[in-house]
């Protein structure tokens, strides 16, 4: 996996972001970028955070700043360092390398201050009342909220009940700390919103040192105060949480040039989930293989499905960057992938549902090397060389008995070439008892070595010869989710199918996560957790387009 070039995001697409931050360095406010990437450790990122790594990582390099990746770990219950170590791997397969790794729990110190702070201003109260109730008095979109009892206690009495819930006197949720602010704003998050909770939980960072965690939307800010955050990018469902962000580095007032949180479309794909929840859901219920099983939008996933980092970081790019929500087709970003496939792989011959093909005229007991380019698009990767016998493996697609309007592929009486090979026709089809193909007789043209002569056939197909076959095994991905009767994703369980096939002998060579197009089928790449020596393990990237369905 290579690193990320500036000059690759010297060319990135202009957004309105970049506008924005445009604009402040021409008028002085700010003389370097920075941004970062503040994943929370609960859970495997997805495609969807890719676009926000792209984004974050990708405006740094163009305007020559920095980057920090920053774990917001402010909830000790939910933290794992699996997690955490995914996000790094899958940061740096992106191409990416952070400036600085923080924890948000080194600011706790910080953010106990910074409560304090507003609680002297008047700003902010402990509050006795449950949870239940505190949303009870919140109010409606349409109604104002109603005010806490316990809002006008003494700026004393605060910083005393404060202090005691730090040193752990008080059970979880019985008690918290809100900012005072407005319980008729018309913004819901603006209504006393709780900053501080009581959590008896060990921190990974921590320990014990701490049993009051702050809230994410009173940490998030003062992390990017702290971190000299210029642009704090983020996705649309924090647009009604800005008031809230702009109020917290206001009022505790430690920070004389905030950042400001600009807000972007989320990523949406067709067929592709891009709940943690729900991912989490199918992972513990082992409806899939794990976080990495190919067909969930994990970045893990779409790594071991065999996406590269290059088609992702173009599509990231190719999308841009919007304010509006919107579902994009899966069939954009497998374009993307295809075509950063075709200028990199080599092909191989690989049949599946295999049919047996007898030579007839060919001499018993021999073999030839048959010379194939390894890409038609790109000779500078050479060729090599593919055996051809009297006794061969095709396609089972490549063959029909009656064969359809169209169909340029062998049937009987029919010649077409085999690719690098030679001429072949077709002359006897031979059956099981049970009415399946058992073998076809062919004859081949030794006039037309190499696949040309002097005649024109309108069909190629390309075959693998039976004595030196390698038996491979191949996962075919469907999408996981589809529609059901009421127009509702649901998973699919017949998303993935296991078949084998036969291939060319260089395969037995193929090294886990090496990819390959199987020619005129699609891109697979070497599973990297099933492929041995012993055993070659496919799993479809994406398909080709066909000619003829």
């Amino acid at each position: 996996m290579g690193k990320v070039t500036k000059e690759e995001y010297k060319e990135m697409t202009g957004n309105f972001i970049h506008d924005i931050i445009d604009e402040d360095l021409k008028t002085g406010k700010h003389t370097e970028i920075i941004t970062r990437f503040p994943p929370e450790p609960n859970g495997y990122l997805h495609i969807g955070h890719a676009k926000s790594i792209c984004l974050n990582f990708g405006t740094a390099l163009k305007y020559d700043g920095r980057c920090n990746l920053r774990y917001d770990d402010t909830n000790p219950a939910k933290e794992d360092m699996e997690y955490i170590n995914s996000i790094e791997e899958d940061v740096r397969w992106l191409g990416f390398e952070w400036n600085e790794r923080l924890w948000a729990s080194d600011y706790f110190d910080t953010m106990y201050e910074a409560a304090i702070e507003l609680i002297k201003k008047g700003k902010a109260f402990v509050c006795e009342l449950s949870p239940e109730q505190i949303k009870e008095y919140r109010g409606t979109l349409t109604e104002p909220g109603k005010e806490s009892p316990y809002r006008n206690r003494s700026i004393e009495e605060n910083l005393e009940l404060f202090e005691k819930m730090k040193a752990g006197e008080f059970e979880d949720g019985s008690i918290c700390l809100r900012a005072k602010i407005d319980m008729s704003s018309p913004n819901i998050n603006m209504r006393d919103p709780v900053i501080y909770r009581v959590v008896h939980e060990t921190h990974h960072n921590t320990g014990d040192k701490w049993c009051i965690y702050p809230m994410y939307d009173f940490a998030h800010p003062i992390e990017d105060a702290i971190e000299g955050i210029t642009h704090s990018i983020c996705t649309l469902e924090f647009e009604d949480h800005r008031p809230l962000y702009d109020w917290v580095v206001r009022e505790v007032g430690f920070w004389p040039n905030p950042p400001r949180q600009i807000e972007f479309a989320r990523l949406n794909i067709t067929t592709m989930i891009m709940s943690k929840r729900y991912l989490k859901r199918l992972v513990d219920e082992k409806l899939v293989e794990g976080w990495d099983d190919p067909r969930l939008s994990t970045i893990a996933g779409i790594r071991r499905r065999g996406y590269t980092p290059e088609a992702i970081r173009k599509f990231c790019n190719d999308i841009g960057v919007s304010k509006a929500d919107s579902t994009l087709d899966i069939a954009q970003l497998e374009s993307c992938i295809r075509d950063d496939l075709q200028y990199k792989v080599e092909s191989r011959h690989v049949v599946t549902n295999p049919i047996k093909v007898i030579i007839d005229n060919y001499p018993e007991g021999e073999i030839e090397n048959c010379p194939v380019e390894n890409n038609g698009k790109v000779p500078e990767l050479g060729g090599r060389e593919v055996p051809f016998g009297r006794e061969l493996w095709i396609d089972g697609d490549d063959f029909m008995e009656i064969p359809a309007k169209k169909y340029f592929r062998l049937f009987p009486g029919n010649e077409v070439r085999f690719k690098g090979a030679y001429f072949i026709t077709c002359n006897e089809v031979v059956k099981n008892e049970d009415g399946s193909i058992k073998e076809l007789h062919c004859s081949y043209d030794p006039a037309t070595k190499g696949g040309d002569g002097d005649r024109k056939v309108k069909g190629t197909i390309h075959f693998v010869e039976a004595s030196t076959a390698v038996k491979v095994k191949i996962r075919e991905y469907g999408y996981l989710m589809k529609e059901n009767e009421e127009g509702k994703l649901e998973f699919d369980p017949e998303s993935l199918k296991e078949t084998w096939g036969y291939a060319e002998p260089s395969i037995a060579d193929a090294k886990a996560g090496e990819r390959f197009q199987f020619f005129r089928k699609g891109y697979y790449i070497a599973d990297t957790k099933l492929t041995t020596d012993d055993e070659k393990v496919f799993n479809s990237i994406v398909g080709l387009k066909s000619s003829w369905k």
